[in-house]
């Protein structure tokens, strides 16, 4: 992706802590409500997004995917949504929904979702497709606003790839933590990460790694 002369940046939220997310269970299509400790990270994600766009800055344009716990997360964060997108949505799993890397790979051996199908799910080329057309439509906003994304996990680590002009696949080397925010702005209109996974890890001590 890139802009002539971009005044804005695009701000990608992920959603907060769910009781699959902290458990590890990949969660694209069952649409859960955030924890407890998500709602409470959201609230915290809020605050960070207006010390990092400014309290007088001009309200951004805001997208949200659809399901349940994007969607709290960017009430709570205190975004009005201008449109519930259904390319924000998270990797389709197929077969793969509600299951743990571990629990996979006893059927599929090595399986990532980086570099292994997922039966009856997307391909990562399909994926990046529909997060390109999401770039493209925060593109022609930037000339005069901020946009901020609210989505997911896995799709939000291919829409920054995607964003830098990388392969799907590059979204395994991009952290992304429940209810952190990352900030993609540009150098003379070459695209660039001002911020990445904010605060992320630093809150507290990350949980176990889920091995995702």
């Amino acid at each position: 992706m890139t802009t002539a002369s971009p005044t804005g940046r695009v701000y990608v939220l992920r959603h907060g802590e769910t009781e699959w997310s902290r458990a590890g269970r990949h969660t694209s299509r069952t649409d859960l409500p955030l924890t407890e400790a998500g709602r409470d990270a959201a609230r915290t994600a809020g605050r960070l997004l207006v010390t990092l766009r400014g309290e007088d800055a001009t309200p951004p344009v805001v997208w949200t995917s659809p399901r349940r716990r994007a969607t709290e997360t960017a009430r709570l964060a205190g975004l009005e949504p201008d449109a519930v997108l259904e390319d924000l949505v998270e990797w389709d799993y197929g077969a793969y929904e509600g299951r743990t890397t571990p629990e996979i790979r006893e059927d599929d051996p090595g399986w990532t979702v980086w570099t292994h199908a997922s039966p009856g799910g997307e391909t990562g080329p399909e994926v990046a497709e529909r997060l390109d057309r999401v770039l493209a439509d925060a593109e022609r906003e930037l000339a005069e606003h901020d946009v901020v994304l609210v989505g997911h996990g896995h799709a939000g680590r291919v829409l920054i790839a995607r964003y830098l002009g990388l392969d799907a696949s590059a979204g395994v080397g991009f952290a992304f933590d429940a209810a952190s925010v990352t900030v993609l702005g540009h150098e003379r209109g070459v695209p660039r990460i001002d911020l990445l996974n904010a605060p992320g890890g630093l809150v507290e001590p990350p949980p176990p790694p889920a091995d995702r």
